[in-house]
């Protein structure tokens, strides 16, 4: 079965008209306007069943780490005291699965290779072509957070997310984020705005988002995070990655700080789910 044959039992192609014109300029518009393209069951029930069994599955696999970073994921600098929010140290923490233990016949890799899927994201994001990391570990990640386990206020280095919910948390998980807080392409990191939302004094957009839901994200202007997970459910969710250009690795320091290795060398049996 080809990967084109098997898209639409991943999505509504009548919903989501991935290969017309006006469905596509209707989803870049919403992008550039609020940072956020949020489509909503955008993988089919069935679908979103049998891709997070074979996550919970596969959970065991995961690399657990806690982070300890500031907003910008840079090294200190020397010139900002400690509590400048350029230094402010925060933490995150979550657990993730690498691209090569994602099962070769996962609906979720089939999504990821289709040219349908991959030519709606060239139009939305405005690419010419988007092609996959050039490491076996960086393409698609899933990632796991517990109780108490969070993603920490950053910003992004690249130019745009694309995530996919599989399971939401009993409580907390939320995605939260707040637009134009720094102007990178001015050079104008804006570090009283920064200061305010970790301070707790801005009100962020808050999004609590449902299984199956696609979003498209603009993270490097706008400051976002993860609220702590409560109750016993994880929250999983899978990260799509693509790269503008061929060839592109994720550099080792940050292969081994998200992975805790280079490559596939040693890798576990994997399960899929049936």
């Amino acid at each position: 079965m080809s990967v084109e044959t098997c898209l639409k039992d991943i999505v509504d192609l009548k919903q989501f008209a991935l290969a017309k014109t006006e469905f596509r300029s209707d989803c870049r518009d919403t992008l550039e306007n609020s940072g956020c393209l949020i489509l909503k069951n955008f993988l089919r029930p069935q679908a979103v069943k049998l891709i997070r069994k074979e996550a919970l599955l596969n959970q065991y696999l995961a690399y657990y780490c806690i982070q300890e970073h500031n907003v910008y994921l840079t090294t200190q600098d020397t010139h900002y005291a400690d509590n400048h929010p350029r230094n402010r140290n925060l933490k995150s923490s979550k657990g993730c699965i690498t691209d090569d233990q994602v099962p070769t016949e996962s609906l979720l890799r089939i999504l990821y290779d289709s040219l349908e899927f991959r030519n709606f994201l060239c139009a939305v994001l405005d690419e010419d072509t988007l092609y996959e990391y050039a490491d076996p570990l960086s393409s698609i990640n899933i990632h796991y957070a517990s109780a108490e386990q969070e993603l920490a206020w950053h910003f992004d280095n690249s130019s745009f997310a694309i995530t996919l919910l599989l399971q939401q948390a009993d409580k907390g998980g939320d995605f939260q984020y707040l637009r134009n807080m720094r102007y990178t392409s001015k050079g104008d990191l804006d570090f009283e705005n920064t200061r305010q939302v970790l301070d707790g004094k801005c009100e962020p957009q808050n999004l609590r988002m449902e299984p199956g839901t696609l979003v498209l994200f603009r993270g490097q202007e706008s400051i976002h995070r993860v609220t702590p997970v409560k109750g016993e459910k994880t929250r999983i969710l899978a990260v799509l990655a693509y790269n503008s250009k061929p060839g592109i690795e994720l550099s080792e320091e940050a292969r081994m700080t998200f992975f805790g290795r280079l490559g596939s060398e040693q890798q576990p049996t994997l399960s899929g789910a049936p």
